[in-house]
């Protein structure tokens, strides 16, 4: 038995697999302690932004995350850990942040209510305008601070004494580079369908275009591809994990066309004519002019932030307003500039006199946010300039898109499902194992089984690691299908093999004789399954190429491996 062993040891099939088993562990690269609880977005325009934390790259590996491990030196285990200490930090506080990647230091904000009295106040405020000056023969563009006197609302900023969320979006550190489905790690899946169809080019450009619109809110950790069904139907799959169903609905069933006219003629649209558009709290926020305001039973609080338009669109604005009359005692001209989203007007601004027929680069946009209460108002108003901003700096999407089909998924159920396949792949294997040993009687064929279907899945899981494949309810149903699969093979090798001790045909002849059998079985598998990964919209696309690696690594890889075994421990 000892001289079988080493024979088993050195020979090259054997070598091979334990090769790539060390490279499946590699990849895999699990971390059975991961301190602290990893990053998944920081917020635009949060006190976590301006302390110079990144938002995490979607491309990097699991484990390689940052992960915070102290709060003002006390130390992060866990999400729970964060919430409560997080949740009791004051307005105006100093945080020091410890992470695995650096140390950071932010300052808490305090919610902030503006609140406007029945009166008015003269407010002098500054305003950056566009200038044309003729310098040896050509007129060049020259931005110029102006000063100008205002009759506003006054307004009072009242303390809430509450503290605004820092912006830090975290989860359970991750202990391996194997990267988790929606259906086990939470969040929302989308189906939507494009209103018209398109061509692989225009499809790819939908697909970036909606990539950078949700980077650019603030969430990374997400997934889209593109799918269709049988039947040839265009579909755009979105995964994101930790976002809610409001926010996909926003900003994936509009198509975010944004214009700005003046009378009915448009002088400048989102994405195209949009050089910059501020974030910064200095320059974004809500209105300090406007503030809050009744209205009935609602609320009403207004935004604003700053934009940079091109030359060209700037050029299209002064030619829109050289004709106008004034109005209001000469301070406004005759028409406002309309702000429209998705073919509806949301806002509109009248026009300074001084703008007239000035090509001015520098905009302000504003717009408004209801609620029952002001802290609602806020928050409405602050979501819908986001909203805006993201527009502005995108562009529209090319195409109208309709939702099919949304889901929402609790991270809860996706543990509690993947600990149970767990205990239920073990016991699989267990079982497996006693049913052959009782069939055969024989330890050297039951034992080397089921020390090759777990070698299977190692490799499985390593390939998935590597590739960046993301392991849902679909792909680990594929796993569990690849092994009984596997299995089903090697007892047609255990079975030829131990048939053929009898009959005169040699160990080559048998083995020919059950690769023949299994290489039927694999190619009808792989011709069934091929039409699944089109099939339902590509929603069952991860159990039919986890199938077909699973079934591809056990033909080319370990089922050769299991034959020479089975060679070495059963010939005489």
């Amino acid at each position: 038995m000892k001289y079988k062993a080493k024979k088993i040891i050195k020979n090259a099939r054997v070598i091979i697999l334990l090769v790539l088993l060390a490279l499946a562990v590699v990849a895999i690269n699990p971390r059975p302690v991961a301190d602290g609880i990893a990053i998944r977005s920081i917020l635009t325009n949060s006190a976590a932004a301006e302390a110079d934390l990144q938002q995490p790259s979607p491309t990097k590996s699991p484990v390689n995350r940052e992960r915070i491990l102290e709060i003002n030196n006390r130390p992060i285990t866990s999400v729970e850990d964060y919430y409560d200490y997080v949740n009791t930090l004051k307005p105006n506080q100093s945080v020091q942040i410890k992470s695995n990647k650096g140390l950071y230091r932010l300052t808490t904000r305090e919610v902030i209510e503006i609140i406007e009295l029945n009166e008015t106040e003269t407010k002098t405020i500054e305003e950056v305008v566009t200038i044309n000056e003729t310098v040896n023969g050509s007129i060049i563009q020259k931005n110029k601070t102006v000063i100008k006197t205002i009759e506003a609302p006054k307004t009072i900023e009242v303390q809430t004494g509450i503290t605004e969320d820092i912006g830090i979006r975290i989860f359970k550190a991750p202990k391996t580079n194997i990267r988790k489905g929606l259906d086990l790690q939470g969040g929302t899946r989308v189906l939507l369908q494009p209103e018209v169809p398109l061509s692989p080019q225009d499809l790819q450009t939908l697909i970036d275009n909606m990539n950078e619109r949700l980077n650019v809110y603030g969430l990374s950790d997400l997934i889209i591809r593109d799918a269709s069904d049988l039947t040839g139907n265009q579909y755009i799959l979105v995964e994101i994990a930790g976002a809610n169903e409001e926010e996909i609905r926003e900003l994936l069933a509009k198509q975010g066309k944004f214009e700005a006219k003046i009378a009915n003629k448009t002088v400048f649209i989102g994405g195209k004519d949009i050089v910059f558009v501020c974030r910064a709290a200095d320059c974004a926020g809500i209105d300090p002019n406007a503030g809050c305001t009744q209205s009935g039973r609602d609320n009403v609080c207004r935004f604003r932030f700053s934009i940079t338009i091109t030359p060209e669109a700037a050029q299209r604005q002064a030619d829109a307003t050289r004709t106008l009359s004034l109005v209001d005692d000469g301070r406004y001209l005759s028409e406002p500039i309309e702000l429209h989203l998705d073919d509806t007007k949301v806002d509109e601004l009248n026009i300074g006199a001084d703008l007239q027929g000035s090509a001015t680069t520098e905009i302000q946009i504003s717009g408004s946010g209801i609620g029952l209460s002001q802290q609602e108002a806020i928050i409405n108003a602050l979501n819908n300039m986001k909203r805006l901003q993201t527009v502005l700096i995108t562009g529209s999407l090319p195409v109208k898109l309709d939702i099919v089909k949304i889901d929402a998924i609790s991270p809860l159920l996706g543990e509690e499902f993947l600990k149970n396949a767990f205990i239920a792949g073990l016991f699989a294997l267990i079982s497996v194992g006693i049913v052959v040993f009782i069939r055969y009687r024989k330890l050297v064929v039951a034992v080397p089984m089921v020390i090759i279907s777990i070698s299977e899945v190692m490799l499985l899981l390593g390939l998935a690691a590597l590739i960046g494949w993301n392991i849902d309810l679909a792909a680990v149903a594929g796993i569990i299908i690849a092994v009984g699969t596997g299995i089903d093979h090697q007892i047609v090798i255990t079975d030829e093999t131990l048939r053929g001790q009898q009959a005169i045909y040699n160990w080559r002849e048998r083995i020919k004789r059950a690769f023949f059998i299994i290489m039927a079985s694999y190619f009808t598998v792989l011709v069934a399954l091929i039409p699944l990964i089109f099939a339902g919209a590509g929603l069952l696309k991860g159990f039919a190429i986890t199938t077909i690696f699973g079934a591809s690594i056990g033909v080319f890889i370990s089922r050769p491996v299991f034959a020479r075994v089975i060679e070495i421990l059963l010939k005489d």
